[in-house]
């Protein structure tokens, strides 16, 4: 990789498309100017999110129960399973995105654009039926507590019906943030939260003449509020006469290009694999979790949406740092990879910091807000505790591998995941539950241990072979 020996944002400025978004737009800008502008919206959409599933998380916990709180919490790991290829997927048509949209292939793009689309919508049909059909045999084989089951069961499918559409969502604005625009996704989860949050209550407690649904009432809002702003999406950006409307330029390019999904896939596997594997992990912590009890399992749940916040910046940063590093690849501007790492590496440990103390200082008043238990509390406090911190050394990981990948090199920020997961995560967490006196804490100790080994593995990669590679772009 080319060292930078100028300030950024001078010649080696990321060229854009005539109508393209603003990102780079001001030719003296810098790498930090044009990773907040892009970073901010990210985090709010993220931000945003969390604070919708926080919602929920609070109504379903307080006002229906801490059974039905473990019920979404049991399915969370088994629904991230199903949604993860469909995000490796889309992680690898963001590297091909952002390449073509830095060298101005706008023919390209939308080869991306249609054969990701047809791509990933077939695949949701699979797994909808799939999971549809086999969700109690699934639920039962991750230990599901025996007191969840049914409402589990139904909830799950509610959720897995959605798939087709839901996964067409997801990418499409993952294609947006590829070519530098993170407002509009922004705004259209904006749109979906607004919606989630309105017919929340209206369906879960059979507001308006409504029959009264529960729990389940929680999925069909999300469900819902996903259709409609998919559909305002889609008219939205033909209205802004956007690169990525889907007009007859790009519904020409619906299906399968067989040579850009060779490409897709060989990017986007080994992300997903990644992507499963850590699934799974969850899983098999969900059932160390599941023998302690449906406290620990509402407990697990909770915490997992105070993290969020953390893990929020550290993501966003990623993929931030993606869209950048390819953007530069696809203009053959290689001398601002250097910088754009290093915004990055700042960033996550600023914003991380700052995230934290606060967590820290109130975590018991925070967690308190959708667990009434003062069982659940304490374990979840505990987890917290233990956990937090070592999602600095996660965010600072995340950087490193994204840069990787937008190069094209996915295959070993695979095999570092897989190594720091399933054999330091689950062994740390399996040994120190079951065969100390730790209990229940030693699953929470695998966190740390497991960032921490992805750390030196992707780190010395990173020194010993990738900056030592000649750089080029995958679309041409």
């Amino acid at each position: 990789m080319s060292s930078s020996q100028q300030a950024a944002g001078h010649a080696d400025e990321i060229r854009r498309p005539e109508g393209a978004s603003p990102m780079n737009a001001q030719p003296q800008s810098g790498v930090y100017r044009a990773m907040i502008a892009f970073l901010i919206p990210l985090i709010l959409s993220n931000a945003l999110q969390s604070v919708g599933q926080l919602v929920g998380t609070i109504v379903v916990g307080r006002w229906i129960g801490v059974d039905a709180l473990a019920a979404i919490s049991a399915f969370f790991p088994l629904f991230f399973l199903l949604v993860s290829f469909v995000i490796g997927i889309g992680s690898g048509s963001a590297i091909l995105i952002g390449q073509a949209y830095g060298a101005g292939n706008m023919e390209k793009l939308k080869t991306i654009v249609g054969t990701t689309m047809t791509f990933t919508f077939l695949l949701g049909i699979v797994l909808a039926i799939v999971g549809g059909i086999f969700t109690e045999d699934i639920l039962r084989l991750v230990g599901t507590p025996a007191n969840i089951m049914d409402v589990t069961v139904h909830y799950a499918r509610i959720m897995f019906w959605s798939l087709p559409v839901m996964f067409l969502y997801m990418v499409y604005t993952t294609f947006m943030r590829g070519t530098g625009d993170s407002k509009t996704p922004f705004y259209s989860l904006i749109v979906s939260t607004a919606l989630n949050l309105a017919f929340l209550p209206v369906l879960i407690f059979g507001w308006l003449g409504l029959p009264k649904l529960g729990i389940y009432g929680a999925a069909y809002a999300n469900v819902i509020s996903t259709v409609i702003t998919f559909v305002l999406l889609l008219w939205y950006t033909y209205w802004k006469k956007s690169p990525l409307r889907l007009d007859a330029s790009v519904r020409r390019h619906l299906g399968m290009n067989k040579e850009m999904l060779k490409l897709l896939l060989r990017l986007g596997i080994p992300s997903s694999v990644s992507m499963i594997l850590v699934s799974l992990s969850e899983i098999a912590v969900i059932v160390f979790v599941n023998r302690f009890g449906s406290n620990a399992t509402a407990a697990y749940g909770s915490v997992n949406q105070v993290v969020s916040y953390v893990q929020m910046p550290a993501i966003s940063l990623g993929m931030t740092v993606s869209v950048l590093a390819a953007q530069s690849i696809g203009a053959k501007q290689h001398g601002r990879l250097k910088e754009v790492i290093r915004a990055g590496i700042v960033l996550n440990y600023i914003i991380g910091i700052a995230l934290m103390i606060p967590i820290y200082i109130f975590s018991k008043n925070i967690l308190s807000w959708f667990i009434t238990s003062p069982e659940t509390l304490n374990i979840a406090h505990e987890l917290l505790v233990i956990t937090l911190w070592s999602y600095l050394i996660f965010g600072h990981v995340q950087i490193i591998a994204a840069t990787m990948r937008a190069s094209g090199v996915v295959l070993w920020p695979m095999i570092f995941s897989v190594i720091s997961i399933w054999c330091v995560e689950v062994p740390v967490a399996y040994v120190l539950s079951y065969h100390t006196s730790l209990g229940i804490r030693g699953i929470w100790l695998g966190y740390p241990a497991a960032f921490i080994v992805s750390m030196i593995l992707v780190y010395s990669y990173y020194w010993l072979s990738w900056k030592k590679k000649q750089i080029t772009s995958l679309v041409q």
